[in-house]
């Protein structure tokens, strides 16, 4: 009995880690950037570069596994009777916070999904963001425990819970039919890219496989913390020992601080950035690929957050507030890459407007 129940309760989770892995290594050898396959954030800002909204060239391009969650998780939703259209929690609250958190992960360079592919291809400097994103997360469980809430969603018409799907079926059709309204990067991380049909089969895979298990970084860390409840964290694990042993098997394991790609070595400002992911993903109630998920059921505030994630990569990109990643100079010369003042206000930014958030959400005292 013991063993059945161990299987109900950990079985689904853990095989959508391995698959969530699997998906972003076979993406990695297909195209996408090294260490990286499924970046949540990295992604939703290439869309905003594709869409005109920044102007960095080397981050534009439409990612089809961007397109696959949301519709992969409305199709499992739809099946098992579990689309949902509602609203109205503290919508402009979450598209505030949804716009720091993306403006916290682009300074580390990386979503909490992108952290764990790094750790599994053996980036060091992805450490450091492990580290604040565990800290922020401990921050975001003590406003709940002092019971902070952004209020709850009421059902609402069915339209609105289509309009996230809705945009990403736009999307998939002006990347097939209508590429020249798009923009494409033709250097940088935005060039490398797997072939759209594979990209959207795995983001379809993760999509429908994410719903069922729930799968989500910062829920894990805080159920584990508050519940002592390790069922999340364990598809957490997954993924990194899948990726770590997909790596070691195509020779791809690269144990360093040093030359990693799209990453760097400014371990302060990678910590305080994952660490304003951690704590916002905790307000929000699910890390960047929790709240595609939810949007994909129907959820409207989601997809409010993730609207507010797009604008926070545009923001990031056309005021210099994303970092930039370590380079070797032509005469040899390791550069060390980071954040600059900009970024460092933006982030120290977000704390402020996190703590206002929370401050102005939590219970009122009752006056004697």
């Amino acid at each position: 009995m013991r063993e059945k129940s161990w299987l109900r309760d950990y079985g689904l989770i853990l095989l959508t880690g391995a698959a969530v892995g699997i998906a972003a290594l076979v993406l990695t050898a297909a195209g996408n950037p090294k260490n990286m396959g499924f970046c949540i954030a990295c992604f939703l800002r290439d869309i905003a570069g594709a869409a005109g909204m920044h102007s960095a060239a080397a981050v534009q391009y439409v990612r089809p596994e961007i397109i696959g969650i949301v519709l992969g998780a409305m199709a499992a939703a739809l099946a098992a009777k579990e689309f949902r259209a509602k609203a109205g929690s503290s919508p402009a609250c979450r598209f505030l916070i949804g716009a720091f958190v993306m403006i916290g992960a682009l300074a580390f360079l990386g979503c909490p999904l992108r952290m764990v592919i790094r750790l599994g291809g053996g980036d060091l400097t992805a450490v450091a963001g492990l580290v604040g994103f565990i800290a922020g997360i401990l921050i975001g469980v003590v406003c709940l425990r002092r019971g902070f809430s952004l209020g709850r969603a009421y059902p609402v018409r069915s339209g609105e819970g289509t309009v996230l799907p809705g945009i990403m079926v736009l999307l998939l059709i002006l990347l097939l039919a209508a590429p020249g309204l798009l923009k494409f990067s033709e250097s940088g991380p935005g060039s490398m890219r797997a072939f759209w049909c594979v990209s959207l089969a795995g983001g379809l895979v993760v999509g429908v496989l994410a719903q069922r298990s729930r799968l989500c970084m910062a829920g894990g860390m805080r159920d584990a913390v508050m519940l002592r409840d390790f069922r999340l964290l364990s598809g957490f694990l997954a993924i990194w020992v899948t990726v770590t042993i997909g790596n070691l098997i195509q020779g791809s394991y690269d144990l360093s601080a040093l030359s990693q790609p799209v990453a760097h070595s400014q371990y302060l400002w990678s910590a305080l950035g994952m660490a304003l992911v951690g704590w916002g993903s905790i307000l929000l109630g699910g890390c960047p690929l929790r709240q595609l998920i939810l949007a994909g059921e129907g959820n409207g505030d989601s997809a409010l957050t993730v609207l507010g994630m797009i604008v926070g990569a545009a923001f990031a990109h056309n005021f210099g507030l994303a970092g930039a990643a370590d380079s070797v100079a032509e005469d040899g010369t390791y550069v060390v890459g980071g954040i600059g003042a900009a970024g460092m206000t933006a982030v120290v930014l977000g704390f402020a407007v996190l703590l206002v958030i929370t401050l102005t959400h939590l219970p009122k005292k009752e006056e004697n």
